[in-house]
C-alpha cells in the first residue's frame, strides 16, 4: 500500500456535524482512483499510536480537480471528531491510497440508466459516482433516493440542487425526511422496500439494463435488495457499500468454540509468531504486539489485510470482501479472521 503526505486545500462545512475535506495532489504525482472507492486517513492519538479510519471520497475522477472526503461526526469517534475538530487548511494528513471494490466505471457506450439509493452519510460515495457518470456518460440518466433526518441534515443539499440544474432531464432527487421540521412538502418516513419499490416503477425503465448502486443502513439496503431478487435484475448490475460492515447474526464466530492460539505470519520477507486470544481477530492481536501488518477498512470490505492460509483452520466473521473463488483458494481478510486451529500458518505478499 502507498502512503502520502497531503496537505489540506480547503475544509467544507457541510452541515454541523458534517465537514468535506480537499486534499493537494502530491506534487510528483496525481492519486487516481474510481468514483465510490475510499482513502484511509491516519490520525495520532494520545499514547503516540495511530488510528487508521477510511472515508468514501465524494469528490469525482472525472469532475474535481482535487480528491475531497466527507466526514460526518460519530458517537466517541476517535478520527471523524479529530478531522471535525482539528483539521485546518494548510495541514498535512497521512492518507492510505484509494481502494475498494464499490465503484462505477464510466463507459461512454452505456445504454442503462443509475439510480442511487443513500440514507445519511451514505450520500459520500454516490455523489462521487453521479458526478462522474454525468460528466463521463452524455446519455446516461441518474436518480437518487436519498433519505435523511431533517431538512438541515441533508450532506450536499445545495450541491444536489445545482447538479439538478446544470443537468436538468439528467439527474433528479427524491429527497425523504425521516424527522421533518417546520414545513416539509416533500416524502416522509425511511427509505424501505414499499417507498424504493414505487419510486422505481416510477423512474425505472429497464430493470436489465440499469444499474443501482446504494450506501446506507443494513435495514434499508436488505429492503432494496429483495427488490431486485424480485425482478430477477442481475447480480452484477447490483452495488451496495457498508461504512461498518456488522457481522450477520448466522456468520458470527462463537467465541466459546475460540481457543487461545498461536498464529504464524509471513509478510514481506518476515516471519511473526504471536498468540491470538478468543476475542481478537488475527489482525488486532497482531497490531497489539506492534507488528505492523497491512490494513485499512477493519470491516472486511476494502481487502487491504488480505492473505492466503497455507495451514491450519481460519473462520471469518465477515466473507463479503471476497469472492467464492478467492475462498476456495485459502485467501482470508486478516481483520475478521480467527484462528480455529493449531498451527494457523498466513502468508501476505
Amino acid at each position: 500500500m502507498k502512503t502520502y503526505f497531503l496537505q489540506v486545500k480547503e475544509v467544507i462545512q457541510e452541515t454541523a456535524d458534517t465537514i468535506t475535506i480537499s486534499f493537494w495532489h502530491p506534487i510528483s504525482e496525481q492519486i487516481k482512483y474510481k468514483a465510490g472507492q475510499f482513502i484511509t486517513i491516519a490520525v495520532p492519538t494520545q499514547d503516540g499510536k495511530k488510528v487508521k479510519r477510511s472515508y468514501s471520497m465524494s469528490s469525482s475522477p472525472a469532475a474535481d480537480t482535487a480528491v475531497a472526503v466527507t466526514v460526518k461526526r460519530v458517537p466517541n469517534g476517535i478520527v471523524s471528531n479529530y478531522l471535525n475538530d482539528n483539521v485546518r487548511t494548510g495541514d498535512f494528513l497521512e492518507v492510505i491510497e484509494p481502494m475498494g471494490n464499490f465503484f462505477f466505471e464510466a463507459d461512454e457506450n452505456s445504454q442503462g440508466n443509475i439510480f442511487l439509493f443513500g440514507a445519511g452519510s451514505g450520500i459520500t460515495p454516490l455523489i462521487s459516482i453521479a458526478k462522474t457518470a454525468l460528466k463521463a456518460e452524455a446519455n446516461t440518466k441518474v436518480k437518487l433516493l436519498y433519505g435523511n433526518r431533517t431538512e438541515e441534515s441533508i450532506i450536499f443539499k445545495k450541491e444536489l440542487e445545482i447538479l439538478e440544474n446544470q443537468y436538468k432531464g439528467r439527474f433528479s432527487v427524491q429527497h425523504i425526511l425521516s424527522q421533518p421540521q417546520g414545513i416539509w412538502v416533500g416524502e416522509r418516513g425511511r427509505i424501505n422496500q414499499a417507498n424504493a419499490t414505487l419510486w422505481l416503477k416510477d423512474a425505472c425503465a429497464d430493470f436489465k439494463k440499469d444499474h443501482f448502486y446504494m450506501c446506507g443502513p443494513e435495514e434499508m439496503m436488505d429492503g432494496i435488495k429483495k427488490i431486485f431478487e424480485l425482478y430477477d435484475v442481475p447480480k452484477d448490475q447490483v452495488h451496495f457499500e457498508r461504512f461498518n460492515a456488522p457481522m450477520q447474526e448466522e456468520d458470527t464466530v462463537n467465541i466459546d468454540e475460540i481457543k487461545k492460539q498461536t498464529v504464524k505470519v509471513i509478510y514481506d520477507g518476515d516471519t511473526h509468531e504471536f498468540v491470538v486470544e478468543p476475542h481478537q481477530t488475527i489482525l488486532e492481536a497482531a497490531l497489539e504486539q506492534d507488528i505492523d501488518l497491512p490494513y485499512s477498512c477493519q470491516a472486511g470490505m476494502c481487502t487491504a489485510c488480505l492473505g492466503k492460509c497455507t495451514d491450519g483452520k481460519v473462520k471469518m466473521d465477515e466473507e463479503e470482501g471476497l469472492t467464492e473463488k478467492e475462498i476456495a483458494q485459502g485467501y482470508i481478510l486478516t481483520c475478521v479472521s480467527h484462528p480455529m486451529s493449531e498451527g494457523v500458518v498466513v502468508e501476505i505478499d
